[in-house]
């Protein structure tokens, strides 16, 4: 009887089985033009390339479809990413050129490796508190405050019976990575908490002036070898020092970025260049802020070309909202260009989720997570309308406690109506990931629709140059350039038979910048 009543349903709504399945289809392929990449044309030979791709992608989605308790991207970073170059998926995204990361933050790039084989050099003292520990370049002891007493790092490692022992332990300061992570970061507390902690070990170690020199040049490097080729920094311009007590101004922070990026562009003239967002503490007063502000308009004033626009950074829910500080970051709109972290939180109607109003009535260019936009259709249409970027950091927001299980990231609902987003890393370091490989890929396999192919990959890295702060001419060169190098990706993989695909090691990929 039920298919009786089925079948005078189908007759009565539609003239046969082939119209109501016709009807189907142009659902389906209508919400596929409205996805980011959707409308994209591929040419014979990116279709092929699709085809492996998709291959790969399809066998590991529907594995995770019939298992789902081995899914890795319903569990935490922590417990999946020493697999991820495992992916056949993962080893082609490494190789793609993703044009640029444009939310990143300069003391969370390289990680606890990097930080540890810098607490091997000379003249770094340290003190083990009672509950944390500080460090400090410098010819003669510190007199600065501790809760032990300051030694020079060499001596306490020669002291340690076991080198390697103390090593781990040492390393454990530099990285969030744990093997428990449910357990150790159960809440956003835990895990800011520890976030914040890191920033506060590592910054007298990177902020040592020939430290912060050789380790931003070592940043390009890193990214350029994960095939991005220009990016735009946030930084909260700390003071640099030398073993003489010598304390420099923000500014010279500035200066040695430029100058590392020209150093950067003679010896690599593939990579574009970089810009720098100013992003001080959101955590402040009035007064503050104008501080800052006027520091802003120095730097646009002395380093154009460097000087991309203003944010202001920290957990949103524990700093001072954009609503408090209107009347000032009205007026300098007319001056500056604003990339604001906005709607970074899990919570609705509050303050904290209004900053994404006020950053888009202040003319931000780029909404920094903007996580919470999902819950207010106004704010995304207007994000779609105005061409405002929203850079989506994944692991980051996993890591940081806003989604456990990416498939719930509002990533996706971005991506279905083909909002203006822009993927990107935070603080790879941190969390021991990729520049930006890792984050491609966890979007593309984890969090986009089974369905979205190369078309999603090929827009979100135009994107990435089509919403940075280049200007309109360096733009066009960077997005040509771009081209360039997409081609000969493709040209470049299908000189390879597609066992190389299957068959063989990553390595085999490579494609350099």
């Amino acid at each position: 009887m039920r298919f009786l009543y089925l079948y005078i349903f189908l007759h009565v709504c539609y003239a046969t089985i082939d119209d109501y399945n016709a009807k189907r289809a142009q659902i389906l392929r209508d919400e596929a033009l409205l996805s980011l990449g959707g409308d994209t044309q591929l040419t014979d030979k990116e279709l092929a390339v699709n085809n492996c791709l998709m291959q790969h992608k399809f066998r590991e989605v529907d594995y995770g479809y019939n298992n789902p308790q081995a899914f890795n991207f319903s569990h935490h970073f922590f417990l999946y990413n020493n697999n991820i170059n495992k992916s056949k998926a993962y080893q082609i995204i490494k190789d793609i050129p993703k044009g640029a990361a444009l939310h990143i933050h300069d003391m969370g790039i390289l990680g606890p490796d990097y930080i540890m084989r810098l607490t091997y050099m000379d003249h770094l003292y340290t003190c083990f508190g009672l509950r944390d520990i500080q460090f400090k370049f410098s010819f003669k002891r510190p007199q600065t405050l501790c809760d032990g007493r300051w030694q020079l790092l060499k001596d306490v490692r020669d002291n340690f019976n076991d080198t390697t022992t103390f090593d781990a332990h040492l390393r454990q300061y530099f990285t969030m990575r744990v093997d428990n992570p449910d357990m150790m970061y159960p809440t956003i507390k835990e895990s800011w908490g520890t976030f914040m902690k890191y920033f506060s070990t590592v910054i007298q170690i990177l902020t040592y002036r020939p430290v912060w020199e050789q380790y931003f040049y070592d940043v390009l490097l890193k990214f350029r070898l994960d095939n991005v080729m220009y990016i735009e920094l946030r930084s909260i311009l700390p003071n640099l020092y030398d073993l003489d007590g010598t304390v420099y101004s923000p500014i010279i922070t500035a200066k040695t970025y430029n100058k590392v990026i020209k150093k950067f562009k003679r010896e690599y003239p593939d990579f574009f260049g970089a810009k720098l967002i100013y992003a001080p503490s959101r955590k402040i007063e009035r007064i503050q802020l104008d501080k800052y502000l006027n520091l802003a308009r120095t730097l646009k004033a002395d380093m154009p070309d460097l000087f991309a626009g203003f944010d202001l950074v920290g957990q949103e829910d524990l700093g001072s909202p954009l609503i408090e500080f209107i009347p000032q970051l009205l007026s300098a709109s007319k001056e500056l260009n604003y990339f604001f972290h906005a709607g970074e939180t899990n919570w609705y109607g509050t303050l904290t989720d209004e900053n994404l109003i006020d950053a888009i009535l202040l003319g931000a260019k780029r909404l920094g997570h903007a996580y919470g936009i999902i819950k207010h259709p106004l704010l995304m249409k207007a994000v779609k309308d105005k061409g405002i970027g929203i850079e989506v950091n994944v692991i980051s927001n996993n890591v940081l406690s806003l989604v456990h299980d990416v498939r719930n990231h509002p990533l996706s609902a971005f991506l279905a109506q083909g909002l203006p987003v822009v993927l990107s890393s935070d603080d790879p370091g941190i969390w021991e990931a990729d520049p930006l490989s890792d984050d491609f890929y966890v979007a593309f396999v984890g969090v986009a629709s089974r369905l979205s192919d190369l078309r999603l990959i090929k827009q979100l890295a135009f994107n990435s140059l089509k919403y940075s702060a280049l200007n309109e001419t360096m733009k066009a060169v960077a997005i040509n350039q771009l081209k360039e190098r997409w081609d000969t990706f493709i040209r470049y993989l299908l000189s390879l038979e597609v066992r190389h695909f299957t068959n063989k090691d990553s390595s085999e990929l490579r494609t350099g910048s």
